[in-house]
């Protein structure tokens, strides 16, 4: 085919395509696009989908180890759990889609990402999310809220995959962009692991699923671009689910793949047809030609630029095996689903699509999908000025404080009044109100429920099994402290694994493996990409560290809204951790709650500073443990200072004997120490049974109170121990940690209180329990409330 008509500014521009960009698509085909061609550089080269600014920072992630059997390139990430078991994970965004139509945004969020894992021959046992919103007390806040919440409940209940953990936190930074982001966790279900790479010249390309509609149209490049007034009405690049018509996609799959007639599979998400062919072509060093007149449709009169960049929702593109095509349409058709042989493979490298019997386009796979656009981009050589400024911050800007309180004016805010405070605000309060409209306990295999642990654990049973013949758990978690990160990306993304590692060391279970989702503002602009780098390369060395590798994710930048005066404001850099960790018995697990009455509470991990990293790009980390906290930005309206810098020697020695601890049945509780605290984090595990505690702190005089109550210094959990054990126990902390542990007090009786004193039996903390628990409770609703 020829084309020699060159493409308008605007029509380049409309494809997020830049000028250069547009010259080397000539400068690859040796002409000039056509518009459906043109449309299909536009989403392949848009950053969803070939990560043209972040492809070089992401090669530094490790990416293998022992356990992991299939790393980044394929649908999801593949680990061994032994014992012939195999987990599929991943993690997705859904953001901008989400910022303009909140429900269908959130909702096809999560079929996309169930499609990942099913696509790799898994069945979908658990769903998690990790959600970012502006303030609640803004009623476009509270409306995108309610509408993603609805979302995520809405898709996984009616499939039946349980959502059984997650976060969601809330700042102003995401006011004009929630950021939405879905992991999935599948079992394998087929002997083989499901690749997307086609092979076998002739085998025939089917179509299975859903019709193809104009919904989703650009999708990709969609994603790819800072959301504007324009933006917010772009209903078409947000597609429509079905979760019942999914349901059915899944169990069709699983039953072709079995069949052993499926050579390669791809889900349609963002780029729909135009995603599926190239990589599967590319991924396979073939090519493959389709013909639109054979793909099912919805509306009537599309053109191929539509078919092309529809982004419609449940839909597959098969490579099967030349001869036993009917087999495979017959199993769709049982499922009351489409199924139709559209294509086949071809030798050419090429992508060829067909349109009324003509070409309507043809281009070679490497150029759509490998051999795509990368941009290295110049680092800061020094941190920008807002993070200088803020590192500038001292403790000794704060008013004076002691065992009444914090100084304000002539009078006392009281550490009682802080702490509750603390708990009302919507990022420490208690989730219920959205996890109470998730099914997370469909499927029968919820081990701990939300908000009752630090990350959640699923019992593994393959479908033809017992429940009380599978032992095997595995925990999964999403974690990232954005206001960490936004303050010194390197060590907040450090801090961000170590976190989801300890998360998962909180129930018992072994870190395996990492997929990340990286939500960033521009990478076009030198402070974006500074953050982005850095928190990349923060990502990479925890995760060596924590011998965590990274299996795959999803990159999500672009995450800007204009201000009122039409001046780009980015998010928080928020490098989202989901992890994932092998438990060898469900019965030697521990929630965050205490259990027993006169337990005793014991606090691993170190009260000092964490010592310095000398590799850090901040000199002379300070050492007040309230920098960067939640009781700073809340209490004090300010968000500085340096964040808490990992000492991963400490942190993988306090992570092994919590967890050895739980295995041995000495630990009955275990909970980290995150926002809020040591006190927030006691109140928390006070909060879950209603048992109390008294506390006693040994305090260094040094120290302001605020700090010991309030400080977020890492590498710290807090534990429960029956007294029975203390002496085997405590031998085994001191054999460990030396003296990096200390006990605190123990558990009192069911509706006391939470009392904090110090040595100097100084009381800085006496609260009911009754009155946490109300007050954590009743945050988020009584803010969904006002009209």
């Amino acid at each position: 085919m020829t084309e020699t008509t060159p493409r308008s500014p605007e029509e380049i521009a409309a494809e997020g395509l830049k000028p250069d960009e547009y010259q080397e698509i000539v400068s690859r085909l040796n002409r000039h696009p056509n518009r459906a061609e043109l449309g299909m550089f536009g989403v392949m080269w848009s950053e969803h989908c070939c990560y043209k600014n972040s492809r070089p920072l992401l090669s530094q992630f490790p990416t293998t180890g022992d356990r992991v059997l299939v790393g980044p390139g394929e649908n999801a990430g593949v680990v061994d759990l032994g014992n012939g078991l195999q987990l599929a994970f991943k993690i997705e965004s859904h953001n901008h889609p989400s910022a303009v139509e909140p429900f269908q945004g959130a909702a096809t969020g999560v079929g996309g990402i169930l499609r990942d894992i099913f696509t790799m021959g898994a069945r979908p046992i658990a769903i998690l999310n990790s959600l970012r919103f502006g303030n609640l007390e803004d009623a476009r806040t509270r409306r995108i809220f309610q509408g993603v919440v609805e979302g995520i409940s809405h898709y996984g209940n009616c499939i039946g995959v349980p959502t059984v953990g997650g976060e969601v936190y809330f700042d102003p930074a995401y006011t004009g962009n929630p950021l939405v982001n879905a992991m999935a966790l599948g079992l394998m279900e087929t002997k083989e692991i499901v690749k997307a790479g086609a092979s076998g010249i002739g085998n025939p390309v089917l179509y299975v699923g859903s019709t193809t509609g104009r919904d989703g149209m650009g999708g990709a490049s969609f994603a790819s671009a800072e959301l504007t007034d324009a933006s917010m009405d772009d209903r078409p690049a947000v597609q429509v689910g079905d979760p019942f018509l999914e349901k059915s996609l899944v169990e069709a799959c699983l039953e072709a793949f079995k069949t052993g007639a499926v050579v390669a599979a791809q889900d349609m998400g963002a780029a729909g047809l135009t995603c599926s062919t190239a990589e599967m072509a590319e991924k396979g060093n073939v090519g493959i030609e389709l013909d639109l007149d054979k793909i099912p449709a919805r509306e009537q009169g599309m053109i191929p630029y539509e078919y092309l960049l529809s982004e419609s929702q449940e839909r597959m593109l098969f490579v099967g095996e030349k001869g036993r095509e009917q087999e495979l349409i017959d199993i769709f058709h049982r499922w009351g689903l489409h199924a139709v042989v559209a294509g086949a493979v071809i030798a050419e490298p090429i992508v060829r699509i067909l349109f009324k019997g003509k070409i309507a386009a043809n281009i070679p796979a490497r150029a759509l999908s490998d051999d795509t656009p990368i941009y290295k981009r110049e680092l800061l050589q020094e941190a920008p000025e807002y993070a200088q400024k803020a590192w500038q911050w001292s403790v000794e800007s704060l008013p004076a404080c002691d065992y009444k309180g914090l100084f304000v004016g002539e009078n006392y805010l009281s550490w009682n009044d802080i702490l509750l405070k603390l708990l009302d605000t919507p990022t420490i309060a208690s989730k219920q109100w959205v996890y109470r409209q998730y099914d997370h306990q469909v499927q029968n295999n919820t081990i701990l429920l939300p908000g009752g642990a630090d990350a959640a654990v699923i019992r593994v049973r393959p479908i033809d099994a017992k429940p009380e013949d599978c032992q095997t758990g595995v925990a999964a978690t999403t974690d990232c402290n954005p206001r960490y990160v936004y303050l010194n990306p390197y060590e907040g993304a450090k801090y961000a694994v170590a976190e989801a590692a300890r998360n998962l060391s909180c129930v018992g279970a072994e870190p395996l493996a990492v997929t990340d989702n990286l939500n960033f503002g521009s990478p076009e602009k030198p402070i974006g990409y500074w953050q982005l780098a850095n928190a990349c390369r923060g990502v990479a060395d925890a995760c060596r560290e924590m011998n965590t590798p990274v299996t795959g994710g999803n990159v999500s930048l672009y995450n800007e809204t204009l201000d009122s005066d039409g001046k780009p404001q980015p998010i928080y850099p928020t490098p989202v951790i989901g992890m994932v960790g092998l438990i060898p018995d469900i019965t030697k697990i521990c929630g965050q709650s205490w259990k027993t009455e006169g337990d005793i509470i014991y606090l691993l991990g170190s009260p000092k500073s964490p010592i310095p990293n000398t590799q850090s790009p901040i000199p002379n980390p300070p050492k007040s443990p309230i920098a960067a906290s939640e009781y700073l930005a809340l209490i004090h309206n300010t968000v500085a200072g340096k964040p808490p810098e990992i000492d991963f020697v400490l942190e993988k020695a306090v992570q092994e004997v919590c967890r050895t601890g739980i295995r041995n049945g000495w630990i009955n509780a275990a909970h980290d120490c995150a926002e809020g605290g040591l006190a927030v984090a006691l109140a928390e595990s006070c909060i879950g049974n209603g048992f109390g505690a008294n506390i006693n702190l040994e305090i260094n005089t040094e120290q302001r109170l605020d700090e010991v109550l309030f400080g977020e210094s890492g590498n710290r959990i807090i534990v429960s121990v029956n007294p029975e054990q203390q002496a085997d126990w405590e031998a085994y902390l001191t054999e460990k940690l030396s003296d990096r542990w200390s006990k605190l007090g123990f558990v009192t009786p069911q509706s006391s209180s939470l009392k904090i004193a110090t040595n100097e039996n100084l009381g800085l903390i006496n609260v009911k329990i009754s009155n946490i628990k109300r007050t954590w409770q009743d945050s988020i609703e009584k803010r969904l409330q006002v009209s």
